[in-house]
């Protein structure tokens, strides 16, 4: 099981062979950055090109800005505590979050509070999540950079869950709004399964039903990048450069 194994293998990094645990979608997927994948899914007609909006990574620790983390989506969906119709769950939902997965939780757009804290984290990693994934706020900081655990959220704040907000589903479509609300830019819907990927420049959704494609275009918009970089090094210039490799 992967959380039984040392916390350095329990994290999907970059690298040239993934380990043979690691689903093949996953350990495909993994190789190309957050921009690689969002370039695809916009030549692919994504208008949100797979971005899970205003998400930054908090924690920082040794090789954490090379890291990069790959998992289907375990869904959460927060609600305000004050929401007395909003369903309510019989578990604790990271006591069910499943190995190998990327927790990610659609938090109220009016929260401050965190919805997300340091026993959470180690409750996640005791499951074998491999990161998780917040639209909206975390805290305990220090705790979860000391725990090395990939954490991409809205903001921190000290405030906890209670008495402010609560869990009130699982691995349901989540539908995630830019801020401010009303930008103009296109809200996401996460699926259960879907594929997330999060690197030091953000947080993108595969939809699982795109995956191939999306890889496809990925790797040819790689070979584009490395001939203009080559290009741009010798002193072709940027815009000639992409005029000979990307046709503009």
């Amino acid at each position: 099981m992967l959380h039984a194994l040392p916390r350095a293998r329990s994290l999907v990094r970059q690298m040239s062979t993934p380990p043979p645990q690691m689903p093949s979608v996953t350990a495909a997927l993994v190789r190309f950055s957050t921009c690689e994948l969002s370039d695809a899914l916009i030549k692919l007609g994504v208008s949100h090109g797979g971005l899970i909006p205003d998400v930054q990574r908090m924690t920082v620790y040794s090789g954490s800005a090379e890291e990069r983390v790959c998992g289907p989506a375990y869904t959460v969906q927060m609600v305000l505590a004050s929401d007395a119709d909003a369903p309510k769950l019989s578990q604790h939902f990271v006591d069910t979050a499943e190995n190998g997965s990327i927790i990610v939780i659609g938090a109220p757009s009016q929260a401050k509070n965190a919805v997300w804290g340091g026993l959470m984290t180690a409750g996640a990693q005791a499951r074998g999540a491999r990161g998780v994934v917040i639209s909206g706020c975390c805290r305990d900081l220090a705790e979860q950079n000391a725990l090395r655990f990939p954490l991409f959220a809205r903001g921190h704040s000290t405030l906890g869950q209670s008495p402010f907000t609560r869990p009130s589903a699982v691995q349901i479509p989540l539908r995630i709004e830019p801020q401010p609300e009303g930008c103009g830019f296109p809200a996401i819907i996460v699926q259960p399964g879907d594929f997330v990927v999060g690197d030091a420049d953000g947080v993108v959704c595969v939809p699982k039903d795109m995956t191939n494609e999306v890889m496809e275009l990925a790797e040819k918009g790689r070979a584009v990048d490395a001939k203009c970089m080559a290009d741009i090094k010798a002193g072709l210039g940027v815009q000639a450069s992409f005029k000979k490799h990307r046709g503009k």
